[in-house]
């Protein structure tokens, strides 16, 4: 294929040529379409090698905007569980096993077809089309100067706008380059949300539905442009080489660490067989030794036998025989010298010994080191756990106060009812006594006219005679039953009851 052709309609000649033999023959929840779609993204995000597959951490990357573009939340331990089972298996999927995957709903479920076809559509149109932002605008024509309503789509050196959405009849473009410039205009004629955009030849005025869509067009079509100054690719391609080269990285690092392993061992191997070379010749030098001890110890047996037989008839052969215990001292310290050799050779040994003794060491770091982060992980979900658990006990204490303050309440309500009742009931009492002390008033005022009455009538029959009323010994006491209607000790043992019956109702 050479010059400029239609990228879609290549795949799309691809996908007539291989869909039918290989595509599953199982239903999928998502159309022929959307399928075709997938498959073209798979060819976009999948490894530079053949058999082409789609790495997990390519899976997760896809999985997750189309989660995000459905309005759905990410289910990460869910797809980990997926990606366990994937790694223990296979490196990756192909494209119609990643088909299959989408198809099945397993990562989108609760969401309809039109949602799920939705999602896959804006996908494709970020990382197959180039698109980088769409949306209906109104733009100022350049002879008629009147505002008509455009579908306009941002690409990473071009603005198309159409009349609809279906992008069916194209109206025109605005090239963009590194001398483009976009800026905000102030609302004139009747037309909010206002912004200009600079090219060499041309300038456009176009106007947002609202203050946040047309922040947004402003700083993507700056964005695109800081990208055509500085010569960089679109945003989705340039992460995707990131993370090829982050994944690169990684594989190289991991064979280097394989690679030092296996010297590692290697040279572990070898320090054994000298270790067992050493050995074996040690063995072999302490059997020698042993062997000439044996017949040093033979030699001066015989020796000594000849001497003691020969020593009374041979006193001249006593010097004969000093030289030869000289001689033999001296192979004695030869021998001795031989024994120093060898423990030297043995000292040696513990060397070597302790050399593979650090090997061991260092390897066991090496897997402490992993143990310790697979223990890190443990005690940070343990800890997640523990949180948790924490969270529900204080909502059953919070529970349990609740109700205790709530019964506590039940019990003062009560309390204040009895004291609303005796309140009533020493109302009662009081207004009894009140209409007591009203009769008892009467009758006192009717004996006091009588008494009147009397004492004129003895005054004008019989003179000088007086009646002699009793005095006032004590005080008399006025309470709500009239003057002097009890007696100060009567008085404190009705005070004594009224506090008795107040400190039980309280």
């Amino acid at each position: 294929v050479q010059g400029n052709f239609d990228k879609v309609e290549f795949n799309r000649m691809c996908w007539t040529l291989c869909a039918k033999k290989n595509l599953s023959k199982s239903p999928l929840l998502i159309s022929d379409e959307d399928a075709f779609k997938v498959w073209v993204i798979f060819n976009f995000l999948s490894e530079d090698k053949y058999p082409l597959i789609i790495v997990p951490e390519e899976i997760e990357y896809l999985l997750k905007k189309l989660t995000e573009a459905m309005g759905a939340g990410w289910q990460q331990e869910q797809f980990d569980h997926y990606k366990i089972a994937l790694n223990t298996s296979r490196e990756g999927l192909s494209a119609w096993e990643l088909i299959d995957l989408i198809g099945s709903g397993q990562f989108s479920k609760g969401m309809d077809q039109q949602t799920v076809s939705m999602a896959i559509n804006e996908v494709f149109n970020e990382l197959i089309l180039d698109v980088l932002k769409q949306g209906y605008m109104l733009k100022k024509g350049h002879k008629r100067k009147n505002w008509t309503e455009r579908w306009f789509v941002l690409k990473p050196n071009i603005i198309s706008y159409y009349v609809s959405e279906d992008l069916k009849d194209k109206k025109g473009d605005i090239i963009l380059d590194g001398n483009c410039c976009v800026e905000a205009l102030p609302d004139k004629d009747g037309k909010k949300c206002l912004f200009l955009i600079k090219c060499l030849d041309k300038s456009f005025e176009i106007s947002a539905s609202d203050k946040k869509k047309k922040q947004e067009w402003i700083q993507a079509i700056q964005t695109t442009v800081n990208l055509l100054r500085a010569g960089s690719p679109p945003p989705h391609k340039e992460a995707r080489q990131k993370r090829k080269e982050l994944r690169q990285k990684l594989l190289a690092e991991q064979e280097e660490l394989e690679r030092q392993m296996k010297e590692l061992q290697t040279a572990n191997e070898n320090k054994q067989k000298e270790l067992e070379t050493v050995r074996k010749q040690l063995e072999a030098a302490a059997a020698r030794a042993a062997e000439e001890e044996k017949k040093r110890l033979q030699t001066q047996v015989e020796l000594q036998d000849r001497f003691s037989l020969e020593l009374e008839r041979e006193k001249m052969v006593r010097q004969k025989m000093e030289e030869q215990v000289a001689q033999k001292s001296s192979e004695l310290e030869q021998y001795l010298q031989r024994v120093r050799e060898l423990e030297e050779m043995y000292k040696q040994l513990q060397e070597a010994l302790e050399d593979e003794k650090q090997a061991r060491q260092d390897e066991e770091t090496v897997r402490k080191l992993q143990a310790r982060l697979l223990e890190e992980e443990s005690a940070k979900r343990a800890e997640l756990e523990k949180w948790h658990l924490q969270q529900q006990q204080t909502i059953q204490m919070t529970e349990a106060e609740k109700q205790e303050l709530e019964n506590q309440r039940m019990i003062k309500e009560q309390a204040l009812q009895v004291a609303m009742q005796q309140l009533e009931q020493l109302e009662l009492e009081r207004k009894e006594a009140l209409e007591q002390y009203e009769e008892v008033k009467k009758k006192l005022e009717t004996a006091a006219n009588n008494t009147k009455s009397w004492k004129d009538k003895v005054a004008h029959h019989e003179g000088l005679i007086r009646l002699i009323e009793p005095g006032s010994k004590n005080p008399h006491f006025i309470t709500n039953w009239g003057p002097a209607a009890f007696t100060e000790a009567e008085l404190e043992q009705r005070q004594k009851s009224w506090k008795g019956k107040k400190a039980t109702s309280e």
